[in-house]
């Protein structure tokens, strides 16, 4: 008894800084004002959010960060007394040409840059990860993302499920993710969002305040 209560949920979300062509990144704000959203709106029972970083738009070069970002929220759980859940990230990027939400089931080994990321990097046809085989080895989202869009889209956003994350820095950064999250036993989601342009800041603050109150009613 005692310190057996039930188990929470960890989610840690990142998000990216501006680059080529996106002077200003949805993703950047949503994280960095979801705290401050989800205080005043009241966390789901349950639910713990964590981290919310928001990492440079590129590749290899910022590798580091990321790890040590994946590395924290693992190391971070196995310190904690055993109520200590589940751990969860959401990665949000941007897709400049969408009119809708999608979350992404996969992601493939592949690095083809349509522009430099912000390091200044360009790969074409590069495996993300050489030991894991060919540019058309994927990585699948243990979460059930079909089931996601459902209740998302029954709560009145217009998202679907996707299986293709380009082969720029989002799917980079989520098929790293995927990686780690098989290794350590945590799960990974990326979710694509519109400009604001197209879907306004304060209903995307509230497609991601859902996403964690989806996630919280899975457990």
């Amino acid at each position: 008894m005692g310190s057996e209560g039930p188990s929470v949920i960890n989610v840690h979300v990142t998000g990216f800084k501006k680059f080529h062509g996106v002077s200003e990144n949805p993703t950047e704000k949503i994280v960095r004002n979801l705290k401050e959203f989800m205080e005043k709106k009241g966390l789901p029972k349950g639910l713990v959010l964590g981290n919310c970083k928001v990492l440079d738009t590129a590749g290899q070069g910022a590798l580091g960060p990321l790890y040590k970002l994946l590395e924290s929220s693992v190391t971070e759980r196995d310190n904690e007394s055993s109520n200590v859940g589940q751990v969860i990230w959401i990665h949000f990027g941007v897709n400049s040409g969408a009119t809708k939400f999608a979350i992404e089931n996969q992601a493939f080994n592949e690095a083809t840059f349509r522009c430099p990321d912000e390091l200044g990097w360009k790969p074409q046809r590069l495996p993300i990860v050489p030991s894991d085989g060919g540019i058309s080895r994927t990585r699948e989202t243990s979460l059930p993302v079909n089931e996601i869009v459902h209740g998302l889209v029954k709560l009145g956003y217009d998202v679907m499920p996707s299986d293709d994350a380009g082969r720029f820095v989002c799917n980079y950064v989520y098929y790293h993710s995927l990686r780690f999250a098989e290794q350590h036993r945590i799960k990974s989601l990326f979710v694509h969002v519109p400009l604001f342009l197209i879907i306004d800041e304060e209903t995307q603050m509230r497609f991601a305040a859902s996403i964690l109150e989806m996630l919280a009613s899975l457990h």
